[in-house]
């Protein structure tokens, strides 16, 4: 069975996201991993949108890689929103915006570049690596969705090499390229992106905002802080 296949058959037991997503705009988060996603998904299912399951997602990565969304769309129609991999690598944003007219995208991103960068080291490290920055070899051993996982994404997704599979300078131009790409996508159509620093005092009244959400006065959950 090719990996990723189980997805169409876990669609059902999602049935209870999927129902109260009937009629409403799709919400894609499209910032890159380690720049406040979770804390995204937790202010989203705060003002009472349904956020799609994460793991099914991230098993499209070998679909999303050749270019196929088929899957991808399946999966769309669990919930109202969705975050992370594969929905905020390149080129799924055009698709989904293609397929679902009048959608709502949020790009959320750190102060800088190094920031960013210095987030998902300390990230990985804790998660892959011991504390250790990770190696080829702990990549491939480390099992989440499945053994090999988070090789396959730093070989598919940033194409770092083996003997470096975080270097620095590849891992940034990826994440810079891949903003500037998105801010050019949707230059002339702020209706539909909202470019979002979780950290920003008013970062909760921008996402009400954006959503014609009525407002209420408190602070932006931060959550899984590296």
């Amino acid at each position: 069975m090719a990996k990723g296949m189980g997805i169409v058959r876990q669609i059902p037991k999602y049935g209870c996201y999927a129902l109260k997503a009937v009629g409403k705009k799709k919400i894609f988060c499209i910032g890159r991993n380690k720049t406040g996603t979770t804390s995204l998904k937790k202010a989203l299912e705060n003002i009472g949108v349904g956020v799609g399951h994460q793991r099914p997602g991230e098993l499209l990565i070998h679909d999303w890689a050749r270019g196929d969304f088929r899957r991808l769309f399946i999966f769309c129609r669990t919930a109202q929103a969705f975050q992370d991999v594969p929905f905020n690598l390149p080129f799924t944003y055009m698709a989904l915006d293609k397929k679902y007219r009048e959608s709502k995208f949020i790009l959320t991103a750190r102060d800088s570049s190094g920031q960013w960068y210095e987030s998902l080291v300390r990230s990985h490290s804790k998660l892959f690596g011991n504390g250790n920055l990770p190696d080829t070899n702990d990549l491939k051993n480390a099992d989440y969705c499945y053994k090999g996982y988070m090789y396959d994404v730093m070989r598919l997704v940033y194409g770092t090499p083996d003997n470096d599979p975080y270097n620095k300078d590849i891992l940034i131009a990826h994440y810079e390229r891949y903003n500037k790409n998105v801010l050019d996508y949707f230059r002339h159509r702020e209706k539909d992106l909202l470019v979002l620093n979780v950290s920003w005092k008013d970062a909760y009244e921008r996402l009400h905002l954006f959503l014609d959400i009525p407002f209420q006065d408190c602070e932006f959950p931060w959550e899984n802080r590296t």
